[in-house]
């Protein structure tokens, strides 16, 4: 996976140190204070590190925890959210996305394109039919996002079959109780980049929302199916992964 575009390097943890200066950015960016966001979930998973090659600096990143197919979703991070018997029938190999952040004080577009670079090399060389994880709105209340929830209900639930049920101790079931029409650019404009990106793929949720006090969000689960993700994306995908 390692590789250099625009300025910035792209590479896999390769020791404790990288993991924990991953922590390190993850809590800063997360809580706005220094500290390490370790949720005992990184040793199973892929760290990915995007660094600055001028100076080295640590400005992204994410990681990823591959399972062979749905029967092992139970061992994900979204499996605490969410009850997910409806994927443990998927046949193929899975990668959860989890912890994707940026540095805030580095401002540079290139570091979203590069990490996609890195997934979609990622999923090509592995076969990956299927990424998942959890989609996060800042905050814990809802009101602020009504439109990209109605936006969310209207055009991008999961399918029945793959449609994810309610575990968590307190959820918000926009799905049911949303009946107005939203407003596309009200609704764009308060949608996190993250869930913007896997929604341009073909991506879809859960019909309920997390409220996810430890980490002050919101959050949906997401899957995108490789196979459904438009041809004109996969090739932007791919041009930027080259």
């Amino acid at each position: 996976m390692a590789f250099e575009k625009g300025g910035l390097r792209v590479r896999l943890a390769a020791c404790e140190a990288d993991v924990v200066a991953a922590q390190a950015l993850r809590h800063k960016a997360f809580f706005n204070r220094d500290g390490l966001d370790d949720d005992g979930f990184d040793g199973f998973c892929d760290q990915v590190l995007v660094e600055r090659v001028a100076d080295g600096a640590l400005v992204g990143c994410f990681r990823m925890m591959r399972f062979d197919g749905g029967h092992e979703i139970c061992r994900s991070y979204s499996a605490q959210f969410y009850e997910l018997s409806a994927l443990e029938s998927y046949d193929g190999p899975m990668v959860e996305m989890g912890r994707f952040c940026v540095d805030p004080e580095a401002f540079d577009a290139d570091i979203l394109r590069v990490s996609w670079a890195a997934i979609t090399r990622y999923v090509d060389e592995n076969n990956v039919e299927m990424l998942f994880g959890c989609s996060s709105f800042p905050g814990v209340e809802t009101t602020p996002y009504l439109d990209a929830f109605a936006w969310l209900k209207a055009r991008h639930l999961a399918p029945k079959r793959w449609l994810p049920r309610v575990k968590a101790p307190q959820v918000f079931r926009f799905a049911k109780r949303l009946r107005r029409k939203p407003d596309p650019k009200r609704a764009m404009g308060r949608m996190p980049p993250l869930l913007k990106t896997y929604l341009m793929m073909g991506g879809w949720v859960s019909d309920h929302a997390v409220v996810d006090d430890k980490m002050g969000t919101l959050h949906v689960f997401t899957g995108v199916e490789i196979a459904a993700i438009p041809p004109s994306r996969k090739r932007l995908l791919r041009a930027t992964a080259a």
